[in-house]
């Protein structure tokens, strides 16, 4: 007998790369779990990666705010009102626990699962579900996900988190190149042009070329500015998420501000380090299957030496393991 599941988490890239791990366990503890996802039209291509999701089902927030009551808008609206009346789900499990995944959760049929008052970021989400469950707030993003599909199912997870991103990374080959995110969504999370040349210097040196990633034009000429004059750099020209993911997993490492697709890199399998300073990474620590360093800490920038050091340790080191928790806090101090 199927159990038909419904996921709520629309976004954000890293929050839905956050998640992939509790869809894995889902697909090993319940049995005949088949499973549909509501995702911004975004970031729709994260949980089609997993091959435990059967459908996903867009939502356009981020589109549609900008012209709520317009006829095409109020027509989207409409149909995905329909789309997620038209089944009935024995299980809807809101994995986001904001008045926006609310407004979703309210439109679909079956017994509705979520964070209780004192574990929501946003706690009135808590008064519209069936079903509450508590989950520890300062966490691990990834474990905190787990920990709440664990609980939603009736199961204990064990193991390392698995993102279910094998067929992105085996079909890939690791090339001699260094991933570079240099660009981040706010000003204050970007750390000094001089920090980056001496990285920069560095991973050439050991014979990598550098791809640089950028979204807007301002990271553009952000990244532009930084490689200028350099042999073996490019900035890549914007691509769809599923290209960038190929860049990724052929990476042989990549170094990056604490953003989605740093996260991503790190669900792929690669060796990934992330910059953090107007960020925690108590929360959000970058969790994968080969070496991590989750640096620096809200207020408190890692430095150029730091870096240097955890890029070394990624090249030379034959473990496969993440440097998270009490390893990458020390590792943050330094």
């Amino acid at each position: 007998m199927t159990c038909e599941i419904l996921i709520v988490r629309t976004s954000s890239l890293g929050d839905l790369v956050h998640m992939l791990p509790a869809i894995s366990d889902i697909a090993r503890h319940v049995p005949d779990a088949r499973i549909d996802w509501v995702a911004e039209e975004a970031f729709a291509e994260i949980p089609a990666w997993h091959p435990a999701v059967r459908n996903v089902i867009t939502v356009a927030h981020r589109r549609w705010r900008k012209g709520w009551w317009s006829a095409q808008v109020r027509a989207e609206r409409q149909q995905l009102k329909q789309q997620l009346a038209s089944k009935k789900y024995d299980i809807v499990l809101d994995m986001q626990a904001l008045m926006k995944s609310i407004w979703l959760v309210r439109q679909t049929t079956g017994v509705r699962h979520g964070l209780d008052w004192k574990s929501a970021r946003e706690p009135l989400a808590s008064l519209f579900y069936d079903v509450k469950h508590r989950v520890e707030f300062w966490q691990p993003a990834v474990i905190r996900q787990r920990t709440l599909a664990a609980a939603t199912f009736g199961y204990q997870y064990d193991g390392a988190p698995d993102f279910g991103l094998q067929a992105i990374s085996d079909r890939v080959p690791v090339q001699p190149y260094a991933i570079i995110m240099p660009s981040a969504s706010r000003d204050d999370k970007l750390w000094a042009p001089a920090n980056w040349l001496r990285v920069f210097d560095d991973l050439q040196n050991r014979g990598l070329s550098l791809r640089l990633l950028a979204g807007s034009p301002a990271e553009t000429a952000r990244a532009e500015a930084l490689i200028k004059g350099r042999s073996d750099a490019q900035v890549m020209p914007r691509m769809a998420l599923s290209e960038v993911a190929d860049q990724l997993a052929g990476a042989t490492l990549m170094v990056g501000l604490d953003s989605g697709l740093t996260h991503l890199s790190a669900g792929l399998g690669r060796p990934t380090i992330g910059i953090y300073k107007a960020s925690t990474p108590v929360r959000t620590p970058l969790e994968g299957a080969a070496y991590t360093a989750s640096l620096g800490e809200r207020g408190r920038e890692p430095s150029a030496e730091t870096v240097l050091s955890a890029i070394n340790q990624a090249l030379s080191s034959p473990r496969h393991d993440s440097l998270t928790g009490a390893d990458g806090l020390l590792q943050a101090m330094l």
